[in-house]
Parts: structure tokens; sequence; C-alpha cells
């Protein structure tokens, strides 16, 4: 299997790149390799390395700064995936591509399928969805995998934050009015793998007789609240800590450039009924995350 992986330098990515390389030979490229706000790169690119499946952990996820660079964001996040599904097909390539909860505008009350509307808040949605849109529009050997708070204990991100956060100030206020599934994206793209494994006999056609969007997240929903506070439990250096009170907070008393969705798990059904697979309960994954570092 020859794997063309976008993104290796992002959270998912990082992950992806370790846990596709048994699959085959795997080139993984982000910046400068390739600028996705260049469609001939992107062409020149897929058609120089000729892959058998294309992964697409690459995104513009500054959710406020893409208020301001709506273009570049659209770019990355809107055009660039339906180039990508556009070479595809030529190849008779393999596409899997990542998406987001923030297609939703929260109002629900409910766990989001892949079937219910789509209605972003703000310009990292609607440029997210205008990409699944467009891969949907050319239709052949893809998967669009929605997932939800995805976090890593390498770098960047929620989890980091937190533990910063917590050596350096003694009263934390978290939002818990924003509620979803907390995402170790290690397991992610392990079950990303164990899919491509499932069809490497051939693999473009038995990816087009399951495309189309799939959700999958960690088991389980947690505001950001109880996410922040069970990070703290489980930190491995708690001793170092000189928090002492983390407060509850509304997502209102934090005004930001961009609206964010308050309520926005998501159904991992129908990936289980179709691979089979599902990830475990978000707190256990986060434990055993920050246990291994």
């Amino acid at each position: 299997m020859k794997i063309l992986l976008l993104g290796k330098n992002g959270q998912l990515g990082w992950e992806l790149q370790r846990a596709l390389s048994p699959l085959g030979e795997v080139t993984a490229v982000d910046l400068p390799e390739v600028d996705l706000v260049d469609e001939s790169a992107i062409r020149k690119l897929v058609r120089r390395i000729k892959p058998t499946v294309i992964v697409n952990s690459a995104a513009y996820t500054s959710v406020d700064r893409a208020e301001s660079e709506s273009d570049i964001a659209w770019a990355i996040n809107g055009i660039a995936p339906g180039i990508l599904a556009e070479e595809a097909l030529d190849l008779q390539a393999g596409l899997i591509h990542f998406s987001t909860d923030y297609v939703f505008d929260g109002t629900s009350g409910k766990a989001y399928g892949e079937d219910d509307h789509p209605n972003p808040l703000n310009v990292y949605g609607k440029s997210k969805l205008a990409g699944d849109q467009a891969i949907q529009k050319v239709g052949k050997a893809f998967l669009i995998i929605r997932t939800s708070w995805v976090y890593s204990t390498r770098q960047g991100g929620f989890v980091n934050k937190v533990l910063q956060w917590a050596r350096q100030q003694s009263i934390l206020r978290i939002v818990s009015d924003q509620v979803s599934n907390p995402t170790w994206c290690r397991l992610l793209a392990e079950a990303i793998a164990q899919v491509l494994v499932m069809g490497k006999q051939d693999i473009y056609f038995w990816l087009d007789e399951r495309k189309g969007i799939y959700h999958l997240t960690g088991a389980g929903i947690a505001s950001r609240f109880e996410w922040a506070k069970a990070i703290l439990e489980l930190d491995p250096r708690r001793n170092e800590q000189i928090v002492e009170e983390l407060r509850p907070a509304l997502t209102a008393e934090f005004p930001t450039p961009a609206i964010r969705p308050l309520y926005t798990p998501l159904c991992s059904e129908r990936f289980y009924d179709t691979f089979g697979l599902w990830l475990p309960g978000w707190r256990e994954t986060l434990e055993l995350a920050m246990s291994l570092g």
C-alpha cells in the first residue's frame, strides 16, 4: 500500500505517520513540502507520488483566526479536499479525510448522527463542511471521519493548556456549557490504520463499497470543565500544580471572534456497525494517554 499523508506535523498527523508506517510506503508531508492553498502544488504532489490511499489530516484549525483569515481557511478546509478527491478518483486511490463536530450548531440536545443536518456557526465550521461536501460531490472511495475535541499529550491543545495553567494560576475558570467527546489522537489514528488493513487487498473498491461520512470519537461525553477536572486529577506530575480551585464558567463570559457550538457530541454507531471498531471511554483513554506521556 502506498499512502500519501497530509498534515504530518499536526496532533493527529504525527500519530497517523506512526500508525500507518507498518502498512506500506508512507509519504508524509506538511508545510513547506506542500501548500494546500496552492491548487497546482496539490495536484503535482499527488500525481508525483501516485498513492493508493490519500489520508488528509491537514486543516486550518485556528477557529478564532479563521474569522479574519477566511480566504486561507476556505482554501485549506473547503477547496483542497475536493482537489484531493478529484486526484484520488483519477488515480483510483482511496481518500480518508478528517472533519469536525463544528459542522453542527450544537442546539439539538442530543448526540449528532451522520444524517443530522449540519449548520455551522463559524468560518472554521463552514469551511470544513464545504470540504466534506466537495468530497461527496466527487463521490468515489472516500471516508470522511468527523471527530471532536482531538487531543495529544505531546503538543498544544486543551490537555497541555490545562496542565500549563495549573502550574501558573491558583484559580482556573473553565467553561462548563461546552460539551462533546474528548478524543485521543493516537487511538483515532490506530483505528484508521486498522480500517486500511481490513481493505488492503483491494483498497479502492473496498472503500468505495463503504464510502460516506462516519463519526468517530472517544466514548462518553464531558464538558470542558469535567475534562479539565479529570486532567488535573490524572496529572502524573500533580505535585507541580499550584492551582487551588477549579471554577465552572459560561462560554458567554469569554467573548471570542468565533461563536462556539455548545453541545456537539457525536454518535459513532455507524462506524462500529460498518468496521466493528470503537474507541473506549474518554476518561480511561485520558488516563492511559497521560500515563504514557
